[in-house]
């Protein structure tokens, strides 16, 4: 078992990906021919189920491109019947240190954990010969990605970092914006830019790396900004928004 992601990161590689709402195979293939590295398969807001789940972590397997999925909230269940889909990694929407802390408890396995042992699940290939050996692997493999969206939890970003299991930390700009006072702002902001870097300087003094998003803005020169900042990871916004921009562009070649 690897985490393709995290050797990527390794490598020293800046990863782009895709916030993923509509529920389509077919737009995680898209995505993947298209050259994206990961998906961020959405249960907070978007109608996908984990029955739907379980398909498109099987259509980004198949496509090429590592498939992240934001769980609506720390609920043990819930993280296990991701993870045992084959997920290697989850994003906890407002995470807190507590939640960062309960959500590795979750995605491992004992000694590290309290997720449930099952050989019957896809993650472990429906069978292992030592599960001992495959779990160790297994808590090792998976990436706990906490979303950071309030001011506080921002503000005490270095205590999350310090959690083992917790690699990446995603700054969620449009609801940190709003907690700011100034929403909608992007990274042009001195506000956001300042807190940006503050959270880029954190995560690079204990070896770990920052995600945020652009939006479902399309530019190129923008999200390059972005990765000089010192992000390795952009996700961009759902997919259906990202769409939806495309077809306003289109559809203004009318004037």
């Amino acid at each position: 078992m690897e985490n393709e992601v995290r050797r990527k990161l390794e490598g020293g590689a800046n990863l782009i990906g895709m916030m993923h709402f509509t529920g389509s195979p077919m737009l995680i293939e898209v995505m993947a021919s298209a050259g994206l590295d990961f998906t961020n398969i959405d249960l907070e807001h978007s109608p996908i189920d984990i029955g739907l789940a379980a398909h498109l972590i099987r259509a980004a397997d198949a496509a090429g491109i590592t498939p992240f999925v934001r769980v609506p909230s720390v609920e043990p269940g819930i993280i296990k019947q991701v993870l045992n889909l084959g997920a290697p990694g989850i994003v906890i929407p407002h995470a807190t240190k507590q939640d960062c802390v309960d959500a590795v408890a979750a995605a491992r396995y004992a000694p590290e954990g309290i997720r449930g042992s099952c050989p019957a699940i896809r993650a472990a290939g429906y069978s292992q010969p030592d599960w001992a050996a495959w779990t160790r692997r297994a808590n090792r493999a998976v990436t706990v990605i906490p979303l950071l969206e309030e001011k506080e939890d921002i503000d005490n970003a270095d205590e999350i970092l310090a959690i083992d299991g917790v690699d990446i930390v995603f700054l969620g700009p449009f609801d940190y914006s709003v907690a700011l006072g100034i929403p909608g702002a992007n990274f042009d902001h001195p506000l956001m830019a300042a807190t940006l870097d503050g959270l880029v300087a954190k995560a690079k003094r204990r070896g770990k790396y920052v995600m945020t998003s652009v939006g479902a803005r399309i530019d190129t020169a923008y999200a390059r900004q972005i990765f000089a900042r010192g992000v390795r990871l952009i996700s961009y916004s759902a997919d259906a928004l990202v769409f939806q921009e495309a077809c306003k562009q289109i559809a203004a070649t009318r004037a």
